[in-house]
């Protein structure tokens, strides 16, 4: 009987305070600072250049830029970030939270969009008119300049030679 009278004031406390726990199912976890989470790709602005798979030291990302995809397999990644420092367009970002709990292994594949691959061959398109342009200018520029330089030799071999003057 000692000892509860021990735990008594304990007891109260608690009774009628506050609960310790987390609201959990009723509000959404927040997560500490600096929870890793896990990696995200924001795939129609991958340029599918290969930075994030050439660092990443499990090896768990493929690129495949014939089918424009980009795989992870989750369960290998250890969300070092690497892939996000290193990815020049900045499509790769971690999200707050982890990954929900899966039977059995798999990875995630993302696919570009039908638009984003439609606006990427338009892009191409484009600069490879303009570079044919270029060309073509360049051409014509030499052209002219050939004809000029091949019209005032056939000036001067024309012309009279002055006589020297005594």
């Amino acid at each position: 009987m000692a000892k509860l009278a021990n735990f008594t004031p304990t007891i109260l406390k608690n009774l009628f305070s506050k609960p310790a726990t987390t609201t959990y199912p009723f509000e959404p976890f927040k997560y500490p600072e600096g929870t890793r989470g896990h990696i995200e790709n924001d795939i129609d602005n991958c340029i599918f250049c290969g930075m994030c798979t050439r660092n990443c030291p499990t090896r768990c990302l493929t690129i495949d830029k014939a089918t424009h995809t980009w795989t992870i397999n989750r369960f290998d990644c250890l969300a070092c970030e690497y892939c996000t420092v290193v990815c020049p367009k900045k499509c790769l970002h971690t999200v707050e939270g982890y990954q929900e709990p899966m039977p059995e292994k798999s990875t995630v594949t993302y696919t570009m969009s039908e638009e984003a691959i439609a606006a990427e061959a338009e892009k191409k398109r484009i600069a490879a008119e303009k570079a044919k342009a270029a060309k073509e200018a360049a051409a014509k520029k030499k052209a002219e300049e050939e004809a000029k330089a091949a019209a005032e030799a056939a000036a001067a071999e024309a012309a009279p030679e002055a006589p020297a003057a005594e």
